[in-house]
């Protein structure tokens, strides 16, 4: 670890550990719910530093893992059939659609391009007035405003060729539906920092009060990390159930009130398709009927839900908090970074690629 970033202090890690110790009396399970937050715990070796009461289950935490395969088709129709431009993040190349991946669509002559920023599609529909330009939109609450902004934005300069293709996903809803599931056996979350900062603390508060379960909003660096465990372990063993924010220098209990008014202008919470848990009610975020024309689904008249082909990948199971990533019969062995059976393997925030990065050997 690096003694100048205070959030990466051994010292001051081994400090939290010997406090988790200190404080732990029976097991407990621990998820997040954050790519990021996952792959610092690969990283860091977190986990086997830990008492061997805590256990840590990693949930729907990768907006890339849990775009639905059907949406992956859609995207490769639209470039291979309507010629569109396809404009992506480059982790979703890679990802497995029913018959192939995007990636591929691109070396069969499709006109896939990655982009750094979602405002890059403004520029590139003002360049290509003659082509159907299409955002392959896809985040959670945090990167969901800025997808609003570029609707807001192509809709002020009177820009005609342009539509999302979305696969936006809805945090505190997720962890509620997950909290009603039979088969969920987590005593305490790790809410994302990142996602928090936009939406605040509220549903946070709820949740843990209705729930009975503690949540601590965490960074992604391995302090921060223990500081959220130290602050679960605190609550469940005093049978407390409420919000803490050791990562309080990024989130405050509002969120981001202007990012906030931003999604809520242009989308609205609808049904979504998880890919690997199914489809479940108001989870996700869909355009405004008033921005219907920046709809790739209603501009190409393309269905949402659809059943999608059987994988053998088992993320559903992983999210869920049922599986590692080494349960399954295929990680690492006809399941890699450079052949993804699976979303998780692919992502730069998958828990599989994490785990093949940092703990194959383990």
């Amino acid at each position: 670890m690096k003694t100048d970033n205070p959030y990466r202090s051994a010292e001051y890690g081994e400090k939290l550990i010997k406090a988790i110790k200190s404080i732990i009396t029976r097991p407990w399970k621990i998820m997040d719910v954050c790519g990021g937050q996952a792959h610092a715990i690969a990283k860091y070796n977190l986990e086997e530093m830990l008492p061997k009461e805590i256990q840590l289950i990693h949930g729907p935490g990768c907006p890339v893992c849990v775009t639905p395969q059907k949406t992956i088709d859609i995207a490769i129709d639209l470039a291979l059939n309507q010629q569109a431009i396809i404009l992506s993040f480059g982790d979703m190349l890679r990802v497995p659609g029913s018959d192939y991946d995007l990636l591929t669509a691109k070396s069969m002559g499709a006109d896939i391009r990655i982009i750094y920023s979602p405002l890059d599609t403004i520029k590139v529909a003002l360049e290509n007035p003659d082509k159907e330009v299409v955002l392959f939109a896809i985040g959670f609450e945090t990167t969901t405003p800025i997808h609003a902004q570029v609707i807001l934005e192509a809709k002020r300069l009177h820009i005609d060729n342009l539509s999302l293709l979305t696969a936006l996903f809805a945090v505190p809803p997720i962890i509620e539906h997950m909290c009603n599931l039979s088969d969920f056996k987590v005593d305490g979350i790790l809410a994302a920092g990142h996602v928090c900062a936009i939406t605040g603390l509220d549903e946070y508060n709820r949740l843990a009060q209705q729930y009975k379960i503690p949540f601590a909003v965490t960074g992604f660096e391995p302090v921060d990390i223990l500081l959220g465990i130290y602050a679960n372990i605190n609550q469940l063993e005093s049978q407390q159930y409420t919000v803490e924010n050791p990562y309080a220098r990024i989130v405050c209990n509002e969120g981001n009130q202007k990012a906030k008014k931003v999604l809520n202008q242009v989308f609205e919470l609808a049904e979504q398709e998880w890919r690997g848990l199914g489809s479940i009610a108001s989870t996700g975020f869909n355009i405004r009927e008033e921005y219907a024309h920046y709809d790739a689904f209603a501009r190409f008249n393309k269905k949402r839900a659809a059943i999608s082909k059987k994988e053998p990948c088992i993320a559903g199971e992983i999210m869920k908090g049922l599986a590692t990533p080494k349960s399954c019969p295929y990680f690492g062995i006809s399941c890699k970074p450079e052949l993804p059976l699976g979303a998780p393997m692919v992502s730069s925030e998958g828990v599989c690629a994490a785990y093949y990065r940092y703990r194959k050997l383990a």
